[in-house]
């Protein structure tokens, strides 16, 4: 049995309406499931930065990438796995609590850097800020007292250093301008 590998795909993606959907279909259509995807604006205006975890194969994934540039939205792509990078998790976690409890739950949360955000008669909520092993180590001890409810934002990433992980230069940014002027003109 051949072990998969978690690959983290970063995408420049143009800030329009039904791009995360076109992106996210071309993974369903290559049967890749992703393990998380995040989508916000990024220091160039009118483009986004996707950050996308996929479990599969070098080859496939390699693929993956190539059909991603033929979605027109799409402006750079590169898969950071094997860069050396800083990745974070954020999570919130509504924790059974008792009054008696409460303490030591804030104990186990100080030990992880984690912060009280809302405290009830019967619940603490808890946000924690991390890499994958951290979320799921602070989730063990806590799953002991009862966790209520938990949301997690999935993977967001970047290449250490100085160095650009996903460098646009300065004609595909005019490309881009004239798209958007094209579309403009065309409504």
């Amino acid at each position: 049995m051949v072990a998969s590998v978690k690959h983290t795909l970063v995408a420049l993606v143009e800030d329009k309406p039904g791009v995360l959907n076109r992106s996210a279909s071309l993974f369903r259509r290559r049967g890749f499931n992703i393990e998380s995807i995040a989508v916000g604006h990024s220091e160039i205006r009118g483009l986004s930065r996707m950050t996308i975890v996929v479990d599969g194969a070098s080859t496939a994934v390699e693929q993956v990438e190539k059909q991603l540039y033929k979605l027109v939205d799409v402006v750079k792509v590169i898969d950071i796995t094997e860069d050396r990078m800083v990745s974070r998790e954020l999570a919130l976690i509504k924790v059974s609590a008792t009054a008696a409890q409460r303490s030591e739950i804030v104990q186990i949360a100080d030990i992880f850097r984690a912060r009280i955000v809302d405290v009830a008669p019967d619940s603490v909520m808890i946000e924690v800020t991390g890499d994958e092993a951290k979320l799921n180590s602070l989730l063990e001890l806590l799953k002991d007292f009862g966790i209520k409810e938990l949301v997690r934002t999935g993977r967001i990433a970047m290449v250490r250093g100085t160095s650009e992980a996903v460098p646009i230069d300065e004609e595909s940014v005019q490309k881009i301008k004239r798209r958007r002027k094209k579309t403009k003109t065309e409504k």
